[in-house]
């Protein structure tokens, strides 16, 4: 059994950041009945990677049902009304307005159905002049400041994972979970609004931090860190990139004596402190660059095991798909498509006690005859 066995989520969504919120709560054991429009989700025709399946599809819908329904029509809204008489939980990420139009915005909504947890996921938040912008991950990130603290010196870039989108997916769901659980105690539901680029503010609260106490923002780096040094990835005599990092004085003391070779550097005064090594920080890669290349991955690996010194290899997503960490703990997991199996990910939060196993990713309205059957509709018959 899962924790949120018998939760009815309706989802009126679209793209990742709803999608990637609903899914978790599948993944959680509830049942999410996914509203499509007539042509479905745009994220279907990103591209046909997963077996003719969009890649952000198949990750961000499985274990839903989708039911096509077209809420312009009198007989979709009041079968999405019957639904939602039903359900616990709303989340809906359509575009500006469009929401209040129908009336399921989640004031409206939670109004009419006093125990349902609504959530509006939107790119602004409610009020400001941005509220009725349409607002995509790239537009969020850019806007909210992420992309400039993003790439090299001379190229800010966009990170690439959709974090405005992932990262609202996250709040949005931990919101519910917690909403679930007043709800458990009082029996009141719950009007929640989440705007992404509110997620994305305050994901970079250090950086605001740093650009308001300091008057500087915090420069690219590219793989290194601007807080932290030495912190970055230095390619070895094989061609690989081994990272390293260094979180304090006593880590950093350990890298340059018991890894590079330098006692020197680890006893002179000017490195001391991770400020003066940030200010420094060309000095530092220069020697850690150096070290890293005369000698391959393994050993450079090998040493900073040793040592203490935390390290990663740069992999690229192909290399990642066989390591060995998710083979060995069987992370990866066949998962069922309109198309054929592929593999997914079994979900981060794992729980000897949950006997979890991945639902579908279902077809453009595979549910639909079944769903609105249990609410007694037929799909060309409009109520009454």
């Amino acid at each position: 059994m899962l924790p949120l066995d018998g939760l009815l989520v309706v989802a009126v969504e679209q793209a990742v950041s709803a999608p990637h919120c609903t899914r978790q709560l599948a993944d959680l054991g509830a049942r999410v009945v996914k509203v499509e429009g007539p042509t479905g989700d745009f994220a279907r025709q990103y591209d046909e990677a997963v077996h003719g399946v969009a890649a952000h599809f198949a990750w961000a819908n499985r274990g839903k049902e989708s039911v096509v329904l077209d809420l312009k029509s009198a007989h979709g809204r009041a079968a999405l009304e019957q639904l939602l008489a039903r359900a616990d939980v709303l989340v809906q990420n359509l575009a500006p307005g469009a929401a209040e139009r129908l009336g399921i915005d989640a004031e409206s909504a939670a109004a009419r159905h006093q125990r349902l947890v609504a959530v509006d996921i939107s790119g602004y938040g409610t009020g400001g002049p941005r509220a009725s912008s349409r607002a995509y991950d790239l537009l969020v990130q850019a806007e909210s400041g992420s992309c400039a603290i993003t790439g090299t010196p001379d190229t800010p870039a966009k990170p690439g994972i959709p974090f405005a989108d992932v990262g609202t997916g996250m709040v949005a769901a931990n919101a519910v979970l917690a909403a679930l659980l007043r709800r458990a105690t009082t029996g009141a539901g719950a009007a929640i609004r989440i705007g992404m680029f509110d997620v994305m503010t305050d994901w970079m609260g250090w950086a605001l931090n740093q650009s308001r106490y300091t008057g500087v923002d915090p420069p690219r780096v590219g793989l290194s860190s601007p807080m932290v040094s030495p912190y970055g990835g230095y390619r070895t005599r094989d061609g690989h990139v081994i990272v390293l990092g260094t979180t304090n004085d006593g880590e950093w003391r350990r890298l340059a004596s018991q890894v590079i070779g330098r006692a020197d550097l680890a006893a002179d005064a000017a490195y001391a402190t991770n400020a003066d090594r940030v200010r420094r920080r060309a000095e530092l890669d220069e020697a850690i660059a150096a070290w890293a290349g005369d000698r391959t991955f393994a050993e450079a690996s090998a040493s900073a095991e040793a040592a203490g010194i935390g390290w990663a290899r740069y992999n690229t997503p192909a290399e990642v798909l066989d390591h060995a960490q998710l083979v060995e703990r069987d992370r990866w997991v066949a998962t069922a498509s309109e198309n054929g199996e592929f593999l997914s990910l079994r979900p981060a939060a794992d729980c000897g006690e949950w006997a979890w196993s991945p639902g579908s990713v279902p077809a453009l309205g595979q549910h639909t005859e079944s769903v609105l059957a249990e609410l007694g509709l037929a799909e060309d018959t409009p109520a009454q």
